[in-house]
């Protein structure tokens, strides 16, 4: 159990992170050029109009004191009032996460269907002719933006072939994840020339290490040596990376959503952002930063359940 002890320390780490990234979201978003009051009262406002709604969202405040109440209201599950939609945040962001959450799970998933035969292909027939066209294949790859192969999937498999829509999400379960299909392959297609990298890289290194030459030389077969020490030992790497790509994963998503028409977080913010909705853009800017802080402990977690060589 003394793996596990930084279970309980960890966390209290992370707080520094997440005050330091509240800080930075809420002071970059007010320097987006702009005033909220205006773009929501429109070109025929009046100062007068203006300057209640300033006062309505405490927009007249100082800057350090808006902060302090923002702080406020995080302290007590409260993270403000929407000026566009005019409903609380909280619940706002609550009624988009479930789509943006089936995105990210898809996508993470169908990377890891995509990269894990694809890398143990090429370490199994390292310098072969297949491990040449893997390699080729991820270099090409990882050249291409989310937006852009969002794009050709849509010209190909929607416009062309009408096989899927092009944007919407559904009603049902499967009729969600069958619109999720086209959304979720643009970013695996992404992320797997990464994770296909670092799996063959990370099987190579395995194939010729001491574990699997013990293993070969009690006579164990090839594919018993590759299943049962080779692939867990080489998924903790990749365990690792796929935490540290968690940021770019969540901007693929912003993209993607965008591209797609998703009624996820992603559209969500980039409308808030349009809308200088100040309030919308720190609340899911905090939802995000506490993902990628949360996947990054469940990646340490993780990491340790799988190597027990590894010290926290």
């Amino acid at each position: 159990m003394h793996r596990y002890k930084f279970v309980l320390y960890r966390p209290l780490q992370f707080l520094p992170v997440l005050l330091g990234i509240s800080i930075i979201t809420f002071v970059l978003v007010r320097l987006i050029p702009g005033d909220p009051a205006r773009v929501l009262l429109g070109t025929k406002s009046t100062p007068a109009a203006i300057a209640a709604i300033r006062a309505q969202y405490g927009l007249d405040q100082p800057i350090w004191l808006q902060y302090f109440y923002f702080l406020q209201n995080l302290a007590h599950g409260e993270m403000g009032k929407s000026i566009l939609y005019k409903i609380d945040v909280l619940r706002l962001i609550t009624t988009r996460i479930e789509p943006t959450l089936a995105l990210v799970l898809s996508a993470v998933l169908l990377s890891l269907v995509i990269a894990v035969p694809l890398a143990s292909l090429a370490a199994r027939s390292n310098g072969g002719p297949a491990d040449h066209a893997v390699r080729f294949i991820s270099t090409f790859g990882i050249g291409f933006p989310p937006f852009w192969l969002a794009l050709m999937l849509i010209i190909f498999f929607s416009v062309r072939l009408d096989l899927f829509p092009v944007s919407g999400y559904g009603e049902s379960l499967a009729d969600k994840l069958y619109h999720l299909i086209l959304p979720s392959l643009t970013i695996a297609l992404s992320l797997s020339t990464v994770l296909i990298r670092s799996l063959r890289t990370a099987m190579i290194a395995e194939l010729k290490g001491d574990i699997a030459t013990a293993a070969r030389a009690r006579g164990m077969p090839e594919s018993i040596v590759f299943w049962r020490h080779v692939m867990p030992n080489s998924l903790v790497p990749t365990v690792n990376l796929l935490a540290v790509n968690i940021g770019w994963l969540i901007g693929g998503t912003v993209v993607v959503e965008s591209v797609f028409a998703l009624p996820g977080m992603g559209q969500l913010l980039v409308r808030a952002i349009f809308s200088r909705d100040y309030m919308v853009v720190q609340g899911v800017a905090m939802v995000f930063a506490c993902a990628t802080v949360l996947v990054n402990f469940v990646a340490d977690i993780v990491t340790v359940a799988i190597d027990p060589r590894v010290k926290q």
